[in-house]
C-alpha cells in the first residue's frame, strides 16, 4: 500500500524534500567515503602482533588467532580439545562469570579451529573493548584445565587417584565424540578430508576433525592439553587482530592485559619441528552408503599473506572452472557448468583452499555414482581444452572479475578477514591487505591461467572417492597420473 504525500507531517515532507533536493556531488561523496580502504593497520604491544582496520560503526569484533590448528596439533584430538576448553574458566573468572558478564553487555563469544589456526572471537558493543580484550587475555593466559567439582573433591578425598578433570570427561571428549558420529554420516567432508590427507600427509593432511577411528581418548589428557595450549597462546604464536576498534587503543590494552601469556612454549615442546609443506598426490577410496563424493585435487597457491608464493592465477583457474551457479535458478555459465549440463545429477562446485605455504585447488562432485562417473571425464577434458587454450577471452575476463570479487568479499567479511590477517601476521608473513590483493588478481593474464591447468595436468594429482566404489572411477580411468 502507497502512503500519499498528503497524509505525511509538515515535517515529514519538509525532511523528504530536503533528501530529493540532495545534490548529486553530495551523494557521490557519500558512496565515495563508503568505498574506502579497508587496510589494515598492524603493531607490537607487549610481544604480541596485533592488526586493527578501524571501520565506523558501534560494534567491535576481536579475535585471538593462535598457531594451533590440526597442522599443528602434537598429538590427535588437541586442536579440538583446545578450541572446546574455551571459555570454559580461567583462574579468575568461572565459566558462568564469563557467561553472564558476556551477555549482560551484549556480547557474542565463539571459538573455532582451522587447519592452521585456532580462533577466539568476541562482538560486541565498540565501548566494552577493554573487557574483551581482557578476556581474551585471560583465556590465553590463565584457562584452567583441571577444574574440579564438589563431587570430584569427595571423590578424591577417598580415592586420591581419581580423575580431576571433570570438564574434560564430561564437557570436551563426549562433544569430540559426537563430532565423529556426525562426520561419518557426510561423504563430502569425508571426501574432502582424505584429499588432503592423500595430497599432504601430516601437517595440513591430518583431518579438520578427528574421525570415528581415531582414538582420541588414548592421546587426550588434561596435563597435555595445559601444555599444548602454552605452547599455542605463546605470544610468537598469537595475533589479536580487531575490526571496528582504534589502533591506539586496542595497542593499549593489548599491553596491558595480554602480559601474562607465555613468553615461549615450554621447554619441552620448544623442539618439536612442523616441516614445510610438500605435495604428494594419489589416491583413497572409502565405501559409504550413505551417499556419493568425489575430490580431484591439484597442487594450489599459498595464500597472499604468505607472500612471493602467492599465485592468484590458480583462484582464476578456480573461478573459470567453476561448476555451481552464482545466480540463483540459473545454472550459470562457468566451463563446468556447461560440461555437465547432461548429468543433473551429479552437483560440482570447485574450491581453492590457501594456507601459509601451500594450497589445494579442488572440485568435487556429489550425487548419482553413475554421473559422477561420467562427470569426471568430463572434468579432465574441461582442464585439457584450458591448458590448451582452447577457450574465449571473455570466458577468462568473467573469470578474472569472479575471483577478484570472492577475494574482496572474503577481506571485507569481518570473520575471513580477521582469521586471514591473524594468520598472516602469525606465520611471519603480512596482514591480509584487499587493495593488494586485487591488484594482483586484476594482473592475471590468459597466458597465466593456460600454464596453470597444463601444470596441474602434467603433475601428479589426488583423487578421493567415497561411496559406491563399484561404479566410482579410479584416477586411471579419467586419464590422471597419481
Amino acid at each position: 500500500m502507497m502512503i500519499s504525500r498528503s497524509s505525511l507531517g509538515r515535517s515529514a515532507q519538509l525532511r523528504l524534500q530536503k533528501q530529493c533536493c540532495v545534490s548529486p556531488s553530495n551523494r557521490r561523496g557519500l558512496a565515495a567515503a563508503a568505498s574506502g580502504s579497508f587496510q589494515y593497520k598492524t603493531g607490537d604491544a607487549a610481544g604480541v602482533k596485533f592488526a586493527t582496520r578501524d571501520l565506523a560503526g558501534p560494534t567491535t569484533t576481536l579475535a585471538v588467532v593462535a598457531k594451533a590448528g590440526t597442522r599443528y596439533q602434537i598429538l590427535p584430538g588437541f586442536s579440538d580439545g583446545l578450541e572446546k576448553f574455551a571459555f570454559k574458566g580461567t583462574h579468575k573468572r568461572s565459566s558462568l562469570r564469563i557467561t553472564r558478564e558476556a551477555e549482560l553487555l551484549g556480547g557474542e563469544l565463539l571459538a573455532y579451529h582451522t587447519r592452521e589456526a585456532l580462533v577466539l572471537s568476541a562482538k560486541f558493543l565498540r565501548d566494552d573493548l577493554p573487557y574483551f580484550v581482557e578476556l581474551l587475555g585471560e583465556v590465553v593466559s590463565q584457562t584452567k584445565f583441571t577444574r574440579k567439582s564438589a563431587a570430584i573433591k569427595v571423590l578424591e578425598a577417598t580415592k586420591p587417584t581419581g580423575d580431576a578433570a571433570h570438564e574434560l570427561s564430561e564437557e570436551v571428549v563426549p562433544i569430540i565424540k559426537m563430532a565423529q558420529k556426525s562426520l561419518l554420516g557426510r561423504p563430502t567432508d569425508l571426501a574432502v578430508n582424505s584429499a588432503h590427507g592423500v595430497a599432504f600427509h601430516r601437517g595440513l593432511g591430518i583431518p579438520l576433525h578427528p574421525t570415528s577411528s581415531t582414538a582420541v581418548s588414548k592421546y587426550l589428557n588434561a596435563r597435555d592439553l595445559k601444555l599444548f595450549s602454552q605452547a599455542a597462546y605463546a605470544k610468537p604464536n598469537i595475533a589479536v587482530v580487531a575490526n571496528g576498534a582504534s589502533h591506539d587503543e586496542l595497542s593499549k590494552w593489548v599491553g596491558q592485559f595480554f602480559t601474562e601469556a607465555p613468553s615461549s612454549p615450554p621447554s619441552g615442546l620448544a623442539k618439536v619441528e612442523f616441516p614445510p609443506t610438500k605435495y604428494y598426490g594419489g589416491e583413497e577410496r572409502i565405501a559409504h552408503d550413505s551417499g556419493n563424493a568425489m575430490v580431484l585435487a591439484f597442487p594450489g597457491s599459498s595464500s597472499f599473506t604468505s607472500g612471493g608464493s602467492y599465485k592468484p592465477e590458480l583462484a582464476v583457474l578456480a573461478a573459470l572452472l567453476g561448476g555451481q551457479s552464482s545466480i540463483k535458478w540459473s545454472q550459470g555459465f562457468s566451463l563446468l557448468a556447461k560440461a555437465l549440463a547432461e548429468h543433473p545429477q551429479a552437483h560440482i562446485s570447485t574450491s581453492h583452499a590457501a594456507y601459509s605455504d601451500a594450497g589445494l585447488l579442488y572440485i568435487t562432485m556429489t550425487g548419482n555414482a553413475h554421473h559422477i562417473r561420467a562427470a569426471t571425464k568430463a572434468v579432465v577434458k574441461t582442464l585439457k581444452d584450458v591448458a590448451a587454450g582452447e577457450v574465449s577471452k571473455e570466458d577468462i575476463r568473467k573469470a578474472v572479475a569472479l575471483a577478484k570479487f570472492r577475494a574482496l568479499e572474503a577481506g571485507q567479511n569481518t570473520e575471513a578477514g580477521l582469521e586471514s590477517t591473524g594468520a598472516g601476521l602469525v606465520s611471519g608473513g603480512k596482514a591480509f591487505q584487499i587493495d593488494e590483493v586485487a591488484e594482483h588478481i586484476d594482473g592475471v593474464s590468459d597466458e597465466q591461467v593456460k600454464k596453470a591447468a597444463k601444470g596441474l595436468l602434467d603433475g601428479k594429482a589426488t583423487l578421493s572417492a567415497v561411496g559406491d566404489l563399484y561404479v566410482l572411477p579410479f584416477a586411471e580411468d579419467i586419464g590422471l597420473h597419481v
